[in-house]
């Protein structure tokens, strides 16, 4: 399995960002996959999660309305389209997946796989 991420970058308050998450060596259609975030002496947070085989999607309540998690099956990518960035979304960005006993909404603890992670900076 294997996750990589992309789409990082620095903007500016109020600015868009869209990251994506390639995923290859499982079947995508039939996981979760999620956004997590984690910025420097903070605990990791989960962002946005999205089970592939429903489009069913979750996400945290600091970004309801300003992130958008979506998929492309033909693709195997999950994107997370993020607008009206705030200073207190600057963190390293990571995609998780698993299929494996996933609750709903998923935690950290139910994502096996991990990608390398992708840095967001808003200023």
């Amino acid at each position: 399995v294997q996750l990589v991420e992309s789409g990082g970058g620095s903007v500016q308050t109020g600015g868009s960002l869209r990251l994506s998450c390639v995923a290859s060596g499982y079947t995508f259609s039939r996981s979760s996959v999620g956004w997590f975030r984690q910025a420097p002496g903070k605990e990791r947070e989960g962002v946005a999660h999205i089970a592939t085989d429903s489009d069913r999607t979750y996400y945290t309540d600091s970004v309801e309305g300003r992130f958008t998690i979506s998929q492309d099956n033909a693709k195997n990518t999950v994107y997370l389209q993020m607008d009206s960035l705030k200073p207190e979304d600057t963190a390293m960005y990571y995609c998780a997946t698993d299929w494996r006993g996933i609750d709903w909404p998923p935690h950290s603890g139910d994502y096996g796989y991990w990608g390398q992670g992708t840095q967001v900076t808003v200023s």
